[in-house]
């Protein structure tokens, strides 16, 4: 099983603290850090404009930081650990835009990029990026712009001609590292199923109850063998939070109270029942965590994807990637 950790690129005012990143190296070093801590990856999460619930913030206006530039800058400061988005909003971004960013930037990284898509957290801001689409429209574009970029990364060009995307006979050069691009789908719906079977490497759902992402997965390598591929050809990379304590019921205590935990359960108090993230996030003693990671391999999980640490500031979330890897990292693989 894969490890890896988020960044803050996206995170203020969410489960963050404004201000929580204090300057432009804040990112290479925390990318340096997790590569001598051994961790898989480091993934940069996106908004590309402030929700409205977040403007009027009294602690100020959260900084999100574009996630392709920031990988770019990580990736002369790293020489083995993977770049990765989880996720960007595809249906905000221009397919072609996008498909030269991550062409340049995979070249840049000698072929270390993984790109995480997903519909977007937030459908507001879609909203204020596309008024004149409909909430129905969401998904149509964020279909084409996948359809789109999966040629573009694959074929180097041509023509697409959909309702939102259109472009003709265009050549996008330098081509990707590598071949066939890895491309993750964001999200736990059937949608997301069928689109990480037809068109992904990889499916990167958000936190979900085990007996459910069990049942996911099930279907996702159905799906994947139905479109004549490989069953495990699609990795299942689920996006967790952890938070790790030598005595379990104050990881329990500190993740509870923590920003993200708040946020989550703000945003949709019906599912987000605080006993469902406990138990289903990387949350408690290293015994509980252990635990739960046996879980998680039984579900037919493969990688702990862009794992986000609540904390309050840098040093706190460096102490805690350093915990994790000493009492889970080391022993897994061992």
């Amino acid at each position: 099983m894969k490890f890896s950790v988020a960044l803050p690129t996206s995170y203020e005012g969410l489960g963050y603290p404004v201000g929580f990143v204090p300057d432009g190296s804040t990112f290479v070093r925390l990318a340096r850090a997790a590569e001598a801590l051994g961790y898989d990856g480091v993934w940069a999460n996106d908004h590309l404009v402030t929700p409205r619930f977040l403007r009027d913030s009294p602690d100020g206006a959260p900084r999100f930081y574009d996630p392709l530039l920031v990988l770019a800058q990580i990736a002369g400061g790293t020489h083995r650990i993977r770049l990765g988005t989880a996720v960007i909003a595809l249906p905000l971004r221009d397919p072609l835009a996008l498909a030269k960013q991550v062409t340049t930037v995979d070249v840049l990284s000698d072929g270390r990029l993984t790109l995480g898509v997903g519909a977007g957290a937030y459908p507001e801001e879609f909203a204020a990026v596309h008024p004149e689409r409909s909430a129905a429209d969401r998904s149509a574009t964020f279909t084409e712009n996948l359809a789109a970029l999966r040629q573009l990364l694959d074929e180097g060009g041509g023509s697409y001609h959909g309702r939102w995307v259109r472009f003709d006979d265009v050549e996008l050069s330098p081509a990707p590292a590598q071949r066939p691009f890895p491309l993750y789908i964001g999200g736990h719906t059937e949608r997301a199923i069928e689109r990480a079977a037809r068109w992904g490497q990889g499916w990167m759902p958000g936190w979900r109850p085990i007996a459910e992402l069990r049942e996911w997965v099930v279907r996702l390598r159905e799906r994947v063998a139905e479109l004549g591929r490989r069953p495990n050809s699609v990795e299942v990379a689920p996006e967790v939070s952890a938070m790790i304590a030598t005595r379990h019921e104050e990881a329990l205590r500190r993740y509870e109270a923590s920003r993200f935990a708040r946020h989550r359960r703000s945003r949709d108090p019906a599912k987000r029942d605080p006993a469902l993230m406990t138990l289903s996030n990387l949350v408690g003693s290293p015994e509980a965590i252990l635990e739960r990671l046996a879980e998680f391999a039984d579900a037919g999980v493969d990688h702990c994807a862009a794992m986000a640490f609540p904390a309050e500031t840098v040093d706190e979330l460096l102490d805690q990637w350093g915990l994790f890897s000493a009492e889970i990292l080391s022993r897994v693989r061992t």
